[in-house]
């Protein structure tokens, strides 16, 4: 794009994201890094409108930006707004070191959720890196047995089974014990059926009367290994008058369609905008997200909904932030610089 053309619809976006009105040659006439005439605005304006970048609602004067136009401004144009040192001091303090992996997602969620204003989105896929540290049997009633798990990120799932028999102490005790030499330290990823059925041949003939037990373990460690998709501040993204409520509702109760969006990159920031492509469903809106990672691997991603009309400025960099922090907090690494001023990877989309 032609770098005069380029100035004129960064100053439309710019302009459009602060009033939410189109925006006219007279207006931008009057910024002095633009420095031409408003019938030389209007010319560009005209070219880009052919373009497909902007549009001309109605009979107004102005225009507004299409999303094409504003694709090619995340891309090519933005210049992000450097988070403030009171800002990285609030964050940081919501995130303590000795918290659980997703007691730090959880929180930098609602940070996110509330320096946007928006609805902020997680995946959580940490426990694929965990390994189980307890295995406990638990009497529930006649017949009943709760079979609990816990693994290395604090994580914990039960699963209530019907036995055939009522197990003696001593049986659950022996039982409990058995799980916990075969189980202990063992990753979830290591969890197959085939381990499993590794456990119940060293069982032997006792194996069938506790079969109801040793396929909860398969079970919960598969639970544990589909990660989980979190939502906050939905009540954000439902009081806004430019994107449909209804549509927001059933959007957020589709998390399997929110994890696919959100993991759509994992480089750099990822962003979607409504109707861009025809999985996402929310119209007039956008999601912006990073993926964070441990060790070196991607391990889930954190993002926003909002609105179309968003200040890409201030949001792209507290989600590159925050994707820092967690990454650093996951991996237990010694340092993490301050935020770069948006200098780093460009928003992309894939």
């Amino acid at each position: 794009m032609e770098r005069r053309a380029a100035k004129i619809l960064a100053a439309v976006v710019d302009a459009y994201i602060r009033t939410g009105e189109p925006v006219g040659s007279k207006t931008l006439s009057l910024d002095p890094e633009i420095g031409v005439s408003s019938a030389t605005i209007r010319n560009h304006m005209a070219a880009l409108e052919q373009d497909g970048y902007l549009d001309h609602p109605h009979t107004s004067a102005g225009r507004v930006p299409t999303y094409k136009g504003l694709r090619y401004y995340v891309d090519n144009l933005m210049s992000p707004e450097p988070i403030t040192l009171e800002e990285i001091t609030e964050i940081d303090r919501r995130l303590a070191s000795d918290m659980s992996a997703e007691a730090i997602i959880e929180n930098a969620s609602s940070a996110l959720a509330e320096l946007t204003q928006c609805a902020a989105v997680s995946t959580n896929h940490v426990s694929k890196f965990s390994v189980i540290t307890k295995v406990d049997v638990v009497p529930a009633g006649r017949r009943l047995y709760v079979l609990l798990m816990i693994d290395s990120n604090g994580t914990i799932k039960n699963k209530v089974c019907r036995m055939e028999f009522d197990m003696t102490n001593d049986q659950m005790a022996d039982f409990t014990a058995f799980l916990n030499e075969h189980l202990r330290g063992v990753n979830l990823e290591t969890m197959s059926e085939e381990y499993v059925e590794h456990l119940a041949a060293a069982l032997g003939g006792y194996m069938l009367s506790l079969s109801p037990l040793l396929h909860a373990v398969y079970e919960l460690s598969a639970e544990m290994l589909k990660g989980s998709v979190d939502v906050k501040g939905e009540a954000n993204l439902l009081a806004r008058t430019d994107i449909p409520p209804a549509e927001v509702i059933r959007f957020i109760e589709r998390k399997a369609e929110l994890s696919n969006l959100l993991e759509g990159a994992f480089s750099g920031i990822n962003i979607r905008f409504g109707e861009e492509g025809d999985t996402f469903a929310i119209s007039n809106s956008t999601v912006v997200s990073a993926s964070y990672y441990k060790n070196g691997k991607p391990a889930g991603a954190i993002g926003i909904i909002g609105p179309m009309r968003l200040d890409y400025r201030k949001v792209v960099p507290y989600i590159e932030y925050l994707s820092r922090k967690v990454t650093q907090m996951l991996s237990e690494e010694e340092d993490m610089g301050l935020p770069d001023g948006g200098k780093g990877d460009k928003a992309n989309d894939k």
